[in-house]
């Protein structure tokens, strides 16, 4: 099990950047894989960027050049750098670790959630 708390959100005019933090209540050294996923209003959430505890990454082609994940294991935290911001970019951003629950299956875990803005 693991708690998750997202910072960072905020309100930006387009074309400036944003960092957010996920911080994580335990180490994500060997969590299979971390995210960041969206929610705009009226739409259905979605991911925006994944790493996997080996460090592979995967991104929504709308934001690949322009936002970046990393992650810190010796602060167990996740980032979201978010470069060149659009006002489509405005959701609510989450953060999300799979951890494992037994062979073959794992568990989804989520943060509250961060509101990101961006002004035209």
């Amino acid at each position: 099990q693991v708690q998750l708390v997202e910072s960072g959100g905020g309100l930006v005019q387009a074309g400036e950047s944003l960092k957010l933090s996920c911080a994580a209540s335990r180490s994500i050294f060997s969590i299979n894989a971390m995210g960041w996923y969206r929610q705009a209003p009226g739409k259905q959430r979605e991911l925006v960027a994944a790493m996997t505890s080996g460090s592979s990454t995967k991104y929504q082609d709308s934001v690949k050049g322009r936002f970046t994940i990393s992650r810190d294991n010796a602060k167990n935290t996740v980032y979201l750098q978010m470069n060149s911001l659009k006002p489509e970019d405005t959701a609510v951003y989450y953060c999300a670790a799979d951890i494992v629950a037994g062979p073959g299956t794992s568990h989804r875990y989520w943060g509250q959630g961060t509101q990101v803005t961006v002004s035209s």
